[in-house]
C-alpha cells in the first residue's frame, strides 16, 4: 500500500529531479563554482537517503588511515542543537555535534572530528585549527557540490540499488542517477554473504561503471557487543531475550541478525536520529520489566548509544549493550580497496 501511494508522487519526483539535474548542470558547465583543494579529501556519500552504510564506511577509512596519516572527519552534524563550525573536545555532547560525529569522537579520540554546515568554509578552518591534518574525510557530502573531493566513494545498497530507485518523494533518491558518474569508487553495500561471481557480474552489468571507476561489494558484519558505560564486551547467545532500542533509518539487516542469533527479541522503534527523553526512558524500563525472566538484556545501535549516554545514572544498573557493525569486503577485494585509498593520499606531495 505504501509503495503504491509513493507511485502517485511520481509527478513531484519529476519536478524534484529536474531541479537537481539543473543544479548539477550549472556546476558541470562552471556556471556555479566548486572549490578544489590541493590536499587529500575523501568524500563518503550516496544518492539515496539513509541506510546505505555511510557511517561504518567512514569508520572503516578512519581505521585504515589514522595510524599513518593525521586524519580528520567533517560532517554537517545532522540534528545537532548548535550551528556553525566546531571541533569536538572532551566536553562535547551529541546534542552539540550530532550523532555520527559524536560516535567518531568517542571511538577514535586521537583524530580530529569537526562539524560545519558550510564545508567550503569548514575545510580551511580544520587546516588552521589542526594544521598537522593530512587527510580529511567528508561524511555524507557527495550531493553537495561546493567542494570537489579528490576521491568520491559512493555507496548503493544491494537490496535497493540506485539503478532501480526513483527520485524523492516517490523513491529514495536525493540526487539523479547520472551523478554516480562523478564517483571514483562505487561500493554495493549490505550484500548477501553468499553473493557469487555470476550475480556480481550481473550487478556490474546493471550499474555499468565507467572504465575509470572501481566497484566493490561489501556485507555487514556485527562485532561483539560492548556495555554502553563500561565498554566491557560480551557474546550474544541463542537463549538471550533481547529488547532492541532502535532509531536508525533501515534496521532490516539488524532484525534479520537477531532473528537468526537469539531466542526472541522485542523492539522499541524510534525515528532516525531520535533524541531520547525521560518518557522514552520510562518506556524502555517498562518494556524491559515486562520481558520474561531469564537471560535478558537491552541492545542498541552505536548511533542510538551516543544519545543514551546522558542517562548513565538512570541506566547504570541495566544490562544495556551496543552492537557495532562493520563493512566486510567480498571477493577478497579489501586489499585492492585499501591500496586505492592509500594511493590517492600518497599522490599528494607532502
Amino acid at each position: 500500500m505504501l509503495k503504491s501511494f509513493r507511485y502517485l508522487l511520481l509527478p513531484f519526483s519529476l519536478i524534484y529531479g529536474a531541479i537537481i539535474w539543473f543544479r548539477n548542470w550549472l556546476y558541470d558547465k562552471k556556471y556555479l563554482n566548486a572549490a578544489t583543494f590541493n590536499f587529500p579529501i575523501i568524500c563518503v556519500g550516496n544518492l539515496a537517503v539513509g541506510g546505505t552504510g555511510k557511517t561504518p564506511m567512514t569508520e572503516y577509512l578512519i581505521r585504515l588511515l589514522k595510524n599513518d596519516f593525521k586524519t580528520a572527519t567533517l560532517s554537517r552534524g545532522y540534528k545537532r542543537k548548535t550551528t556553525g563550525f566546531a571541533i569536538a573536545n572532551e566536553d562535547t555532547t551529541a546534542l552539540e555535534i550530532g550523532d555520527e560525529p559524536m560516535q567518531f569522537h568517542q571511538k577514535f579520540p586521537d583524530i580530529t572530528v569537526a562539524v560545519g554546515e558550510e564545508r567550503l568554509v569548514a575545510i580551511p578552518q580544520i587546516l588552521q585549527e589542526a594544521p598537522h591534518t593530512e587527510v580529511i574525510i567528508l561524511d555524507d557530502a557527495f550531493q553537495h557540490r561546493e567542494v570537489n573531493a579528490g576521491l568520491n566513494i559512493v555507496l548503493t545498497e544491494y537490496s535497493n540499488l540506485y539503478t532501480r530507485d526513483f527520485m524523492l518523494p516517490a523513491g529514495d533518491l536525493r540526487d539523479v542517477r547520472t551523478s554516480m558518474q562523478r564517483a571514483q569508487v562505487i561500493v554495493v553495500t549490505k550484500c548477501k554473504p553468499e553473493l557469487d561471481i555470476h550475480e556480481k557480474a550481473a550487478l556490474i552489468n546493471e550499474i555499468r561503471p565507467l572504465p575509470t571507476q572501481s566497484i566493490f561489494f561489501t556485507k555487514i558484519e556485527y562485532a561483539r557487543p560492548y556495555h554502553l558505560f563500561s565498554n566491557e564486551e560480551m557474546e550474544i547467545h541463542y537463549k538471550d531475550n533481547i529488547l532492541l532500542i532502535c532509531g536508525i533509518a533501515n534496521p532490516r539487516q539488524l532484525k534479520e541478525y537477531l532473528t537468526t542469533n537469539v531466542h526472541s527479541y522485542d523492539m522499541l522503534r524510534y525515528p532516525d536520529h531520535h533524541i531520547f527523553d525521560m518518557d522514552d526512558l520510562a518506556e524502555i524500563k517498562k518494556q524491559f520489566g515486562k520481558m520474561a525472566r531469564g537471560n535478558k538484556l537491552i541492545l542498541t545501535t552505536e548511533k542510538d548509544a551516543v544519545r543514551l549516554l546522558k542517562f548513565k545514572e538512570e541506566l547504570k544498573d541495566f544490562p544495556i549493550y551496543v552492537l557495532p557493525i562493520r563493512h566486510s569486503f567480498l571477493f577478497d577485494d579489501e586489499t585492492q580497496f585499501e591500496q586505492l585509498v592509500r594511493g590517492f593520499i600518497n599522490s599528494f606531495e607532502k
